[in-house]
C-alpha cells in the first residue's frame, strides 16, 4: 500500500510541519530574502482556528509567528479562491498591527508586521510571476512611506518549472502544492529545510489522531466550497428566472400595445395579460 501523506497546502498539515522550527526558519527566510542563519529565534503564537470576522464561514487556521527582532508574521493559506483577498489581508494583519498598542502606551511601541499568503488560486490576472512583494510607498518616487506592514504573495497556480539554480522560495512553494511521494522526495534532496519540513510531513501523516484532524480539516473545507458553489448555482438561477420574468412581462407590454391600437377595452386587456389596468392606461 502507497504511503499516505497529508497535502501540505491543506493549512491543517502546513501548520504542522511549521511547528518544525528548522523548517519554519527556512521557509521564512526563503520568502524574507534572509539567510537561515541571521533568524536567531522564532516563536509560534497561535495556530487555533478563528473566525474574526462574520465572513470567514469555515474559520481561518493560519501561523502567527514572532521573531528575534519582534516582528510579527502571520502566514495564511487559501485554496478556494477569494477575489477580494486583498482587503481581506489587509484588515487582518492592520488589526494585529493595533492589537500590539495598549492604552496609555507610545506609538514607538510598534513593531513590523507582516503578512504571507499562499493561495492556489490567481489573485492577479495577467500577471505571471508566482511571487509578489508589497509596502506603503510613495507613488512615483516609491520610498518607503513606512516599513511596518509588509505584503507576500505566493500565488501556486503559477509556479514555473523547476530548473538548475532556481530560488529556494520557488523550491518552497513547489513543495507546498506536491501531493506525490516522488516529488517530495526530489524536493527534500535539493533543500535542508524541505527535507526537514517533509520529515515532519510523513510523522504527522501517520499519526492517527493527527490524520483525524486533518481529515476532518478537509472534509470542512469540501463542505464550504461545496456551499459556494450552491450559493452561486442559486444565485444563477434567480438571475435567470427574473430574466424570464422580466421577458414574459415585456410580451405582455408589446401585446397590450397591439390590442389598445386595435381599439380593445382596458379590462379586456388586463384579463388576458395579468398586466394591471394602470400599467395599460399608461400606455395609452
Amino acid at each position: 500500500m502507497e504511503e499516505f501523506l497529508m497535502k501540505p497546502k491543506v493549512d491543517f498539515a502546513f501548520k504542522e510541519i511549521m511547528n518544525d522550527h528548522h523548517a519554519l526558519k527556512s521557509f521564512l527566510a526563503a520568502v524574507l530574502s534572509l539567510n537561515p542563519k541571521d533568524i536567531k529565534s522564532v516563536k509560534i503564537q497561535n495556530t487555533d482556528l478563528r473566525k474574526v470576522h462574520a465572513q470567514d464561514k469555515q474559520g481561518i487556521l493560519d501561523v502567527n509567528v514572532l521573531m528575534n527582532d519582534d516582528t510579527e508574521i502571520d502566514i495564511e493559506i487559501q485554496l478556494a479562491e477569494i477575489k477580494i483577498w486583498p482587503n481581506r489581508s489587509v484588515f487582518y494583519l492592520a488589526k494585529k498591527y493595533v492589537d500590539q498598542i495598549k492604552e496609555g502606551d507610545s506609538y514607538a511601541v510598534f513593531k513590523k508586521c507582516v503578512s504571507i499568503s499562499i493561495l492556489d488560486f490567481e489573485l492577479f490576472k495577467g500577471e505571471t510571476e508566482f511571487y509578489s512583494c508589497f509596502h506603503i510607498s510613495e507613488d512615483s518616487r516609491r520610498f518607503l512611506y513606512t516599513d511596518k506592514m509588509e505584503f507576500h504573495v505566493i500565488e501556486l497556480p503559477k509556479l514555473p518549472e523547476l530548473k538548475e539554480g532556481c530560488s529556494s522560495l520557488l523550491l518552497w512553494a513547489k513543495f507546498i502544492s506536491s501531493e506525490k511521494k516522488e516529488d517530495f522526495e526530489m524536493l527534500a534532496g535539493k533543500d535542508e529545510g524541505i527535507n526537514s519540513a517533509y520529515k515532519r510531513l510523513r510523522v504527522i501523516s501517520q499519526d492517527d489522531d493527527k490524520r483525524k484532524d486533518y481529515e476532518a480539516r478537509m472534509k470542512a473545507i469540501r463542505d464550504y466550497n461545496q456551499g459556494m458553489i450552491e450559493a452561486e448555482e442559486r444565485g444563477i438561477e434567480k438571475g435567470r428566472e427574473k430574466g424570464r420574468e422580466e421577458g414574459r412581462e415585456e410580451a405582455f407590454f408589446d401585446i397590450a400595445r397591439k390590442m389598445l391600437s386595435a381599439g380593445m377595452d382596458i379590462k379586456m386587456i388586463a384579463s388576458m395579460t395579468n398586466l394591471s389596468e394602470n400599467q395599460i392606461q399608461t400606455l395609452k
